[in-house]
């Protein structure tokens, strides 16, 4: 009585003092106001996140999907947007160090190819395109992504994910890098990988020779030979991947097309290039041919 007499009057009665009026829990109480139409508000933020952390202490390896399957198990109405919300804000996304299925399989007959850039200057762009592929965790499955990035604006020009490990995943990958420079002139390049099976593949060796780009192989099992790549996916890990729990392939791909295309190429700064996106220092490079501006130093060398 004392609840409903509070409720019409518009006078305000605390949420304990509520709880134990009814003999309920806060949650059991937010409940009970939802239940009263056009008297309700959403549950403050301070309590879900209480509760959060609560279930984070005692489920320490959960991501925001299962939290918020658990928040709904306990009577708490949220969705898993704002309990992502609350997660990143409380520094509660955990970054988990997954079984890391094998991408690379070097052990093939296939012709291996020497490493041209170790030690080279990277002067300019469409100089050395380096490729790697690494794997993305679903709810029940890996997919893959292969990758690959122009060494002089770090931008990444050709990506694709796929369920299979075959040459298809590398060759749709170098596909869309060669649509993106379809109007440059690509001869000399050179293109720089592993030596997977991918990436030594008739398909994939007979696509770059087509278009007049040299090939060049790190040495076997040795990342560093292509410590730029890996860079780049580390990041992809760490401000995108990580921070989701995808469910399906779609969930995937859109969330790692907008990192790649919006975030990444767009945005991103990046110290290397003067903390500028790979995309703006693109711009800014060819502003400066225009101008008959030479490239003032060397950016990056091969280690």
């Amino acid at each position: 009585m004392l609840i409903k007499e509070s409720l019409e009057s518009g006078s305000q009665i605390s949420v304990n003092r509520a709880t134990q009026l009814l003999g309920v829990s806060r949650c059991g109480f937010y409940k009970w106001l939802r239940s009263k139409s056009g008297q309700v508000n959403a549950i403050p933020d301070m309590d879900v996140r209480n509760e959060i952390q609560r279930i984070a202490v005692e489920f320490p390896a959960y991501g925001y999907r299962r939290i918020t399957a658990e928040l709904r198990n306990r009577g708490y109405s949220v969705n898993h947007k704002r309990v992502l919300r609350l997660m990143r804000e409380d520094n509660l996304l955990c970054v988990r160090k997954d079984f890391k299925p094998k991408t690379t399989d070097s052990r093939h007959d296939l012709r291996v190819y020497p490493n041209l850039v170790k030690g080279l200057k990277i002067t300019r762009l469409n100089q050395v395109w380096a490729s790697d592929i690494t794997y993305i965790r679903l709810s029940g499955e890996f997919v893959y992504l292969a990758v690959i990035l122009d060494l002089f604006s770090r931008k990444c020009i050709g990506w694709n994910l796929d369920r299979s490990l075959h040459t298809e995943l590398a060759l749709k990958a170098l596909a869309m890098a060669i649509e993106t420079r379809w109007n440059e002139n690509l001869r000399g390049l050179i293109h720089h990988s592993d030596q997977g099976v991918q990436y030594a593949s008739e398909e994939y060796i007979g696509c770059l020779k087509a278009h007049g780009i040299l090939i060049s192989m790190s040495a076997r099992g040795n990342p560093y030979d292509n410590a730029f790549v890996e860079s780049f996916i580390r990041t992809l890990k760490y401000e995108e991947v990580y921070l989701n729990e995808y469910e399906t392939f779609s969930d995937a791909l859109d969330n790692i097309a907008h990192f790649i295309e919006d975030v990444y190429n767009k945005k991103r700064l990046h110290s290397a290039i003067g903390y500028r996106s790979p995309i703006d220092f693109e711009k800014e490079k060819e502003r400066e041919m225009e101008k008959g501006v030479k490239t003032p130093k060397v950016l990056n060398t091969v280690s």
